[in-house]
C-alpha cells in the first residue's frame, strides 16, 4: 500500500510528456487547418494583429511603393494592420478604400483610423468578385491572406484588373494555410484575366508578388492577345 505522502510517479518520463506535448499542439494544429474558415471570423479578430513571418510591412511597402496623392484599394483589410501603414504614406489628397464583405470587420478599421487620427480610408461592405468601382479607377491595389479567402479567384482578379488603370499595380500576398493561392496558381489565373507577375519576393510558402495589367494598343486597355503576351513573358 503506497504511504499517503508519497509522490505520485508520472506514468511516464519526460520523454512521455514532451511527446504528450507535441500531440497536443499537432492535433491542435489540425484541427485549426481543418475547421479555418473563410472569411476569416471577427470573433478571432486578435489573431490578424499577429505578425506573419516573411509578410511585414516593410516587405510590403518595398513591392507596392505607396505614394502622396495615389488612390489605393486593399481587400479584406482584416484589423487594419496593413491600412493603418498604407493610409498615412497616401498623404492628406490621397485615399485608401478598404473592401470586404464582414461589416464588423470594416467597424474595426475605421475605429483605429479614428484613434490615429486617419480620415483619408473609406469602407465599403462589398463582395471582390462584384466590385462597385467604376473602370480603372484605382492606382494599386492590394491583399495580404485574403485572395484564398475568395471562393472564385479569376474573378476577384477579372474584378480587380478592370478597376485598376491601365499604369496600375497589383500585390498579392500569400500565406501558407489551407486557403493559400500557390505562386504558380497566381500566376496562371492572373494571365487568364491580362494581368501579368511582375516579380515575387520571399519564399513559396509567404510571398509577396507584384502584378501589372498586360495591355496593348495606344489607348492602354486590354485587347485580344494581350493575355496571349503575357502567356509568352511568363513563359519565356
Amino acid at each position: 500500500m503506497r504511504h499517503p505522502s508519497s509522490p505520485l510517479r508520472a506514468p511516464f518520463g519526460k520523454a512521455g510528456i514532451w511527446a504528450l506535448a507535441g500531440a497536443s499542439v499537432a492535433a491542435a494544429a489540425t484541427a485549426w487547418w481543418v475547421t479555418d474558415s473563410a472569411p476569416y471570423p471577427y470573433a478571432q479578430h486578435r489573431l490578424l494583429d499577429l505578425p506573419l513571418p516573411f509578410l511585414s510591412w516593410e516587405r510590403l511597402a518595398e513591392q507596392l511603393q505607396p505614394l502622396p496623392g495615389e488612390r489605393m484599394l486593399e481587400i479584406g483589410p482584416g484589423t487594419g494592420l496593413q491600412s493603418l501603414q498604407v493610409a498615412p504614406r497616401l498623404g492628406a489628397d490621397g485615399r485608401l478604400d478598404i473592401v470586404d464583405i464582414q461589416q464588423e470587420m470594416l467597424d474595426h478599421v475605421m475605429r483605429r483610423a479614428a484613434g490615429s487620427g486617419l480620415d483619408t480610408i473609406v469602407p465599403t461592405l462589398a463582395d471582390a468578385r462584384e466590385l462597385p468601382f467604376d473602370d480603372a479607377t484605382f492606382d494599386a491595389a492590394y491583399l495580404v491572406t485574403a485572395l484564398g479567402e475568395i471562393p472564385d479567384v479569376p474573378a476577384a482578379l477579372s474584378e480587380l484588373r478592370r478597376v485598376l488603370k491601365p499604369t496600375g499595380r497589383l500585390v498579392v500576398g500569400e500565406f501558407f494555410d489551407r486557403h493559400q493561392i500557390r505562386p504558380a496558381t497566381l500566376a496562371r489565373h492572373a494571365n487568364a484575366v491580362g494581368l501579368h507577375v511582375i516579380r515575387q519576393s520571399g519564399p513559396a510558402l509567404a510571398y509577396f508578388a507584384l502584378l501589372r495589367p498586360c495591355t496593348s494598343g495606344s489607348d492602354g486597355r486590354p485587347h485580344a492577345g494581350a493575355a496571349d503576351r503575357c502567356a509568352a513573358t511568363i513563359d519565356s
